[in-house]
């Protein structure tokens, strides 16, 4: 079989503004970025109309790959060989990720998105756009701090850290030079910072002016805390952000339009896509297939807790995807299959238990491999609809649309009416992370370290109904990426907290998740290269 980039690049490529018209975006509102891109400049549209909306979630990944991001794709695809006017809205890629170990997300084999070389790279600019903006309030912050400290800053209670859309370990923690004086600084990657998320939750500019407004910096020699708005550049950040909250528009390889718009970590932020793109989509289709990153412990639980409350969007459904060579992984070894996917399939169980937790109806689908025997199949079959769940095999990554038309059929028949949320808006900070950790995260017993006791107290008052939003390794549904399969009752380590004001969260940092990844020993960056201006190995 072609290599991902090879059948890309063999794509029939149709005129954007075909594929948005499929769609019913007009031309006016399209903003071109050459003929296969282009950005939906309105981002409202007079329909009172909403279809259904489906998530795409999975198991705890592996370093192998589940493939949420080409199941949601062929599952787009398959729907529409069915006639259905649906829409697929996804993240942006990290260029992190791209050149580090996992590749690009815009699916694979002949489940694609295509440009997928532009898309996978600089795309339309946005993530160079919320880079710039989280460092202009950095340096403003420094600014201020030079220029005798009219904000009254605590240098040591400063929140806000630089970014960057690259893996640098180097730079997680820094000093930065004001004069003669110097202050320690991290940076994060652009995926993880408050910017990003906050972007991805704004409904329209006027919103994200308002949501930029509230990030906080930092706090006082007072206790009190300081705001963005108190910077006096919020014009400025919007100027450098109009463009990039407007989602963008592209295609699959089947030539079915897609928006992808927003990028934010799962395992640190929510995430998914834009608020925006999705409400976009589904005021324009009958059906929005979205997808959420890393397992349902992470991306799907956050999208429900965070992004369907925030919004009052409800999900009519769930596909969680799963992997043979997945659940091997949690079973430990992968050279004695059968008997490590006896064990593993544990995590399957343990997400699925999730999911009814939530009481939203799904299906389980099996991403299917060439390496899959019939036996290991038909095990997993038996033990999800042992459970009394729908089991259905897709084959997008070989078949792409085709591939997923039993899926499709099956998505067709979910119709939540109403959202079940795990805890209440008004349920205290620590009593929603001991309600996650123990609900979702099977944890036994909650520990806070001291700075995580203190910086909880201080924010009650004030931020006490924002959502919690968890941090955490994606490898495991524990704070160690070691405990593979369904760890239960063990002891969950609070180790700090910070207010995402701007974006409308609290993020809880478990165990030891880092802000700023690293490169592997061979980065992918290593394989990527151009010829005649195609670019090569890139995935």
């Amino acid at each position: 079989m072609l290599k991902d980039y090879e059948i890309a690049s063999r794509a029939n490529i149709q005129d954007i503004k075909r594929i948005a018209s499929l769609s019913g975006f007009r031309e006016e509102d399209m903003i071109l970025y050459g003929k296969s891109k282009a950005k939906i400049g309105k981002t409202q549209t007079e329909t009172n109309k909403v279809g259904k909306l489906i998530l795409v979630t999975s198991i705890n990944p592996t370093p192998y790959g589940e493939g949420k991001t080409t199941v949601a794709i062929g599952l787009h695809d398959g729907l529409r060989k069915l006639n259905v006017n649906s829409m697929l809205a996804l993240r942006e890629p990290s260029l992190g990720p791209v050149f580090g170990i996992k590749g690009g997300a815009c699916g694979g084999g002949y489940a694609q998105v295509v440009p997928m070389d532009e898309i996978n790279l600089h795309f339309t600019g946005d993530f160079h756009a919320i880079t710039t903006a989280n460092n202009l309030i950095c340096a403003m912050i420094d600014n201020v701090l030079y220029h005798g400290n009219s904000l009254d800053l605590n240098e040591e209670e400063i929140y806000f850290t630089r970014t960057m859309d690259l893996n640098d370990r180097a730079l997680r923690n820094i000093r930065v030079s004001l004069g003669e004086k110097e202050r320690s600084e991290k940076f994060t990657i652009t995926a993880a910072c408050e910017v990003m998320s906050t972007l991805c939750m704004a409904k329209d500019i006027e919103d994200l002016r308002t949501r930029l407004d509230k990030m906080i910096i930092g706090k006082n020699h007072k206790k009190e805390f300081v705001y963005v708005k108190d910077l006096n550049i919020t014009g400025a950040l919007l100027a450098i952000l109009k463009d990039a909250i407007k989602p963008n528009l592209v295609q699959t390889l089947e030539n079915n339009p897609v928006l992808i718009h927003g990028g934010p970590f799962a395992n640190i932020a929510p995430g998914c896509n834009s608020i925006s793109a999705t409400q976009l989509a589904l005021q324009n289709s009958d059906i929005t297939i979205t997808e959420a990153g890393f397992g349902f412990d992470l991306g799907g639980f956050k999208f429900i807790d965070i992004v369907s409350r925030n919004n009052n969007l409800t999900l009519s459904g769930i596909v969680l995807v799963v992997t043979v060579k997945a659940l091997e992984y949690n079973g430990g070894d992968l050279n004695n299959r059968m008997e490590s996917l006896q064990k593993g399939i544990c995590n399957l169980g343990a997400h699925m238990e999730n999911i009814e937790k939530c009481q939203i109806p799904y299906v389980v689908t099996l991403n299917k491999f060439e390496r899959d025997t019939e036996q290991e199949i038909k095990f997993v079959k038996e033990y999800v609809e042992a459970r009394g769940k729908t089991f259905v095999i897709n084959e997008a990554f070989t078949k792409g649309g085709e591939g997923t038309l039993d899926l499709a059929k099956e998505v067709l028949k979910l119709n939540n009416q109403e959202m079940h949320y795990l805890y209440k808006k008004e349920n205290t900070i620590k009593e929603k992370i001991e309600k996650v950790c123990k609900e979702i995260l099977h944890a036994g017993k909650v520990e806070y370290e001291p700075i995580a006791e203190k910086k909880i107290r201080e924010s009650q008052e004030e931020f006490g109904e924002l959502p919690i939003c968890i941090a955490k390794t994606q490898y495991s549904l524990s704070d160690d990426k070691n405990k593979l399969g369904d760890p239960r009752d063990y002891t969950m380590t609070v180790k700090d907290i910070r207010i995402y004001n701007g974006a409308g969260f609290i993020t809880v940092y478990l165990g030891n998740i880092m802000t700023m990844p690293g490169l592997s020993k061979e980065p992918a960056a290593t394989k990527i290269d151009v010829d005649n201006d195609t670019i090569l190995n890139i995935f």
